[in-house]
């Protein structure tokens, strides 16, 4: 039997450098898309790479015509915090480059005659809650409650959540002859936290850089308040969600969309936590009006309960877990004799 072919865009992002070991050790023939060159770190676990921008359509189509995938696991996009600096051209990269996707993977599938799965990492920025009291008092909010988003971020990642139903439900929808080939699965994911890898450009990154400062032997200034409250995971679950939803077989999913989350965790939670390990270190609050806004507008708690009923997901990371038996050790380990 071949093998599955997985396309992964936007490959030398944070998820992107586990997901490639992931899918290379389930035995995927794994290709790399990515608009720079693929680091060299990650170079190891892919078959064949490509460097190209996910807006030029014309380059997209080709490379799956070429590489001819069963699974696209989407992770291209420009990031929530860069995204409110450069709202246009966030529109451009996360909205129109997911529509070219879209349609070149339609009309690729179309004339091989094969279904093609597009796994789209969303995010809890969809969300957007209208004021901390309506936060506090909300438990679990589920798929459907508070799409009101107020970052273009958030903006851009609920109507490429749309793009991807209409592609694989109603495309052409006045043309009673048209056959759709798109099987869309998409993932909300709360904040991730790696180990491995730098933060670049989230704006729940408090976290995952309060730990690389901190083991750097460095105080860290927290560009939100204390008492701000979010759901996080590890990236190894993330990892974990992506695989476990793209092998799902589609008459068990009952829906397109899916929260995953494994714990909610505070600033000041955090900061506890790590300056145990590293006690030299200190934290300070100087919340940043602009990113606490958006970090308010977000739930402190999503309700995951569909993801765990329709495909068994559960993290296997808790907040304990996450940090004393991940973070902290493989962060410890990245920077020793670097203070």
């Amino acid at each position: 039997m071949d093998k599955k072919v997985a396309l992964v865009t936007g490959a030398n992002g944070e998820v992107g450098h586990l997901l490639l070991d992931r899918l290379a050790s389930k035995g995927y023939e794994v290709i790399a898309l990515d608009i720079k060159e693929i680091d060299p770190a990650i170079s190891i676990f892919i078959n064949k790479s490509y460097k190209t921008d996910i807006t030029d359509e014309a380059s997209i189509e080709s490379i799956l015509k070429e590489a001819k995938p069963d699974i696209v696991f989407h992770l291209a996009a420009y990031l929530s915090t860069a995204a409110e600096k450069d709202p246009d051209l966030a529109h451009h990269v996360n909205v129109d480059g997911t529509l070219y996707l879209l349609r070149s993977a339609q009309r690729y599938s179309f004339e091989a005659k094969k279904k093609i799965i597009i796994v789209f990492p969303s995010s809890i920025a969809v969300y957007g809650l209208p004021d901390l009291t309506t936060k506090n008092s909300a438990s679990f909010v589920s798929e459907t409650q508070f799409t009101t988003p107020i970052t273009i971020y958030g903006i851009t990642k609920l109507h490429a959540e749309n793009l991807g139903i209409y592609f694989e439900k109603y495309y052409k929808l006045l043309n009673p002859q048209q056959e759709r080939y798109i099987d869309f699965r998409a993932l909300r994911f709360p904040g991730l936290i790696s180990a491995m890898t730098i933060p670049s450009g989230g704006t729940s990154d408090y976290a995952p850089e309060m730990i690389h400062t901190l083991a750097q032997g460095q105080n860290y200034e927290s560009f939100v308040r204390e008492d701000t409250i979010l759901p996080f995971m590890a990236m190894p679950d993330a990892i974990k969600a992506l695989t476990l939803i793209a092998e799902t077989p589609k008459e068990k999913l009952s829906q397109n969309v899916y929260n995953v989350s494994s714990f909610s965790i505070s600033a000041a939670e955090i900061a506890q936590m790590v300056i145990k390990v590293f006690p030299e270190t200190m934290v300070g609050y100087n919340p940043d009006p602009a990113r606490q806004k958006i970090v308010d507008s977000w739930p402190a708690n999503i309700n995951d309960t569909s993801a765990r009923r329709d495909w068994g997901w559960f993290p296997d990371f808790d907040a304990k877990k996450t940090f004393e038996n991940y973070l902290i050790p493989e962060v410890t380990k990245k920077y020793s004799g670097q203070k």
